[in-house]
């Protein structure tokens, strides 16, 4: 074994522990293009169904079969706005964003979502030699000159901030970290390893504040002199886990920046949004932060608070090895949020004050592959999809059970360069291929209209979750969303343990909207609808059925069924890119309403999604 190697597993033998305690020690401390079937033929498809193929995934080991799941869709109920509240993603390292992968894929996020997508990336302050480095990034605006005068270069952050914004999405701007000239404690700037980067001066307090004062304003200056509309779109926030290592300062030191920032920041961006403090984990430090800005002594004003716009912490999991399996753990992760959101909810003065989940994911540490931590392997799976959009709805529940106001929930995922094909970072896309992950958030992204009650008898209770995780049996649940012309139900079947099951068997029963309320715009065949009339045609309902799975919408499988070349042909990724759409599980086919309800009848194996959207005929005679 070479000594890079070596050092590689020794680093990673560390950091597992500290990513299997973060919790605990925070505590302390190509574009896809969906069309839309309503305006297809009757015989055409909006996405080739894949040929069916052998399940492969190298990570799952045999297991009993799973049962009948019922499951409930009343689509004639009011319900509410469905919110989104996923179409947020962060990366460390920010030099990234203008490479050609990075605007390819920052293009497809904005895409697939209907609601503004936000990107957040650390190092947005710091110095070093402007390249993308692993967990590690630069952009050099501020120096000092021999006399100490200020020296301010926006190249590098403009051509990141403009990348950004080319592509359609918005930036959410972490201000930090410390630059060079700027720290109390300059030397050593950076970590000597990966996972050490900021535990040396670029994570110490200022050593002038009011020069880090000037330093804000004259990046809203310039913002505001090279943008549109900054103050009504970019939202902004102060530093990444201050209650950790990120923070080589105190808790007041922290608040003292704070304020700072905030001052200088309304300064000239009066209706600019900045929120924080960002904490790993909901720790005391959060509700210390909370008490702060409502009633502590603002250092710059000298005044009783200070403004805050929208709270920020962070969430994760945990992921481990059982035996030959990786084994997760959504319960974790939500009993985090639940920590956070209760300690929110107890500030009357923070009731309606939106809240962003600034990284909330399945373990703590992005940069670590696969190849040094064997249960990483689920990022390339469909697990990994499954896991996340089980995370995004019980995550809306809980903010609903806590009456406090969910804006967001970021996955701290993108891409990383030089990677090797599936290599088991945490990311959306290798190489340009997009992984099941983000089918998972195309398929969210999807979901329009009100959201509408779903009953599984597969469902595990949120309570239950919290306190057990998904051990025994899965989580096989429902996320529905109506408008008068259409249903959509997003279905999963997900479960801690990475182990190979039978697939269960869905029951899918939807009760349709009233007939006068359904739009009389024909999904029939024209023929048909001109013999009987638009009135008196029978009510029938278009089926179209997409499916994540170790067959569909799956990159990862056809890379293995192609023998995991590093070197693939043309055509080989030509297909890998076909094998990493949104696909079909069946032919587009049509029912009948019966009873004012159809019913559905499939197969749903472990780490399956699936996303079935029903549109409704014309009323029957």
């Amino acid at each position: 074994m070479s000594i890079q190697k070596i050092k590689i597993t020794v680093i990673g033998i560390i950091f597992l522990f500290l990513s299997a305690n973060w919790p605990a020690f925070a505590a302390e401390t190509p574009v896809v293009s969906l069309p839309n079937p309503n305006d297809l033929g009757p015989e055409k498809e909006p996405i080739k169904q894949q040929t069916e193929r052998p399940a492969i995934s190298s990570s799952l080991v045999p297991s009993a079969a799973e049962g009948m799941v019922t499951i409930n869709v009343d689509a004639s109920a009011p319900g509410k706005p469905l919110r989104h509240v996923w179409q947020y993603f962060g990366y460390d390292e920010c030099n990234c964003t203008t490479t050609p992968g990075a605007k390819e894929l920052m293009k497809t996020l904005a895409n697939i979502s209907p609601e503004p997508v936000y990107l957040r990336q650390h190092f947005l302050l710091t110095n070093g030699d402007g390249r993308p480095e692993l967990k590690w990034g630069s952009t050099n605006v501020y120096t000092e000159d021999s006399a100490g005068n200020p020296i301010y270069d926006w190249g590098i952050m403009d051509e990141i901030f403009d990348a950004i914004l080319a592509s359609g999405c918005r930036p959410l701007v972490e201000i930090g970290f410390m630059p060079k000239d700027l720290s109390s404690k300059p030397e050593p700037y950076k970590g000597k390893d990966v996972f050490s980067r900021n535990k040396a001066g670029v994570s110490y307090p200022p050593k002038n504040y009011n020069k880090w004062a000037e330093l804000i304003r004259q990046w809203a200056c310039h913002s505001l002199a090279r943008y549109k509309n900054v103050e009504e779109t970019w939202l902004w926030e102060l530093w990444n886990e201050p209650n950790i290592f990120y923070w080589q300062g105190t808790f007041e030191e922290y608040c003292k920046l704070y304020d700072y920032t905030e001052h200088a920041l309304h300064e000239i961006l009066p209706k600019a949004i900045l929120g924080g403090p960002h904490t790993a984990g909901a720790p005391s430090f959060l509700r210390r932060f909370l008490e702060h800005c409502l009633r502590g002594t603002n250092t710059v004003t000298g005044k009783p608070g200070t403004r805050l716009d929208y709270i920020g912490f962070h969430s994760k999991g945990q992921i481990k090895m059982v035996g030959l399996h990786p084994q997760m753990k959504l319960g974790m992760n939500l009993s985090v949020l639940q920590q956070g959101f209760s300690i929110i909810a107890g500030f009357q003065e923070f009731r309606n004050t939106p809240i962003i989940i600034g990284e909330c994911d399945p373990e703590g540490l992005a940069a670590l592959s696969a190849r040094v931590e064997p249960a990483n392997s689920y990022r390339n799976s469909s697990a990994y999809a499954a896991y996340e959009i089980a995370l995004m709805k019980h995550t809306l529940d809980l903010a609903a059970q806590h009456k406090i106001n969910l804006q967001g929930v970021l996955t701290w995922a993108f891409m990383f360069d030089g990677s090797e094909y599936f290599e088991g970072f945490r990311s959306l896309a290798t190489k340009g291929i997009h992984k099941p992950v983000l089918n998972g958030f195309k398929m969210l992204g999807m979901l329009r209209g009100r959201r509408i009650p779903v009953t599984s008898s597969g469902a595990l209770s949120l309570a239950h979750i919290i306190s057990r995780s998904v051990r025994a049996r899965p989580d096989v649940d429902g996320l529905a969303a109506a408008t008068d012309e259409r249903v959509q139900v997003l279905i999963w079947n997900y479960h801690d343990d990475m182990i190979n099951v039978a697939p269960s068997s869905i029951q899918l029963t939807v009760k349709a909207p009233p007939a006068q309320s359904v739009l009389q715009k024909s999904i029939l065949p024209s023929d048909e609808v001109r013999r009987a009339g638009p009135q008196n045609a029978p009510r029938r309902a278009r089926i179209v059925h997409y499916r994540i799975d170790d067959t569909h919408s799956n990159s990862y499988t056809r890379w293995i069924e192609l023998g995991k070349s590093q070197n693939p042909s043309p055509e080989m990724i030509a297909d890998l890119n076909t094998a990493a759409q949104v696909q079909l599980l069946e032919p587009i086919r049509f029912c009948d309403v019966s009873n004012d309800q159809i019913q559905l009848n499939f197969s749903l194996p472990r780490y399956g999604v699936s996303l079935v959207e029903i549109y409704w005929g014309p009323k029957p005679e």
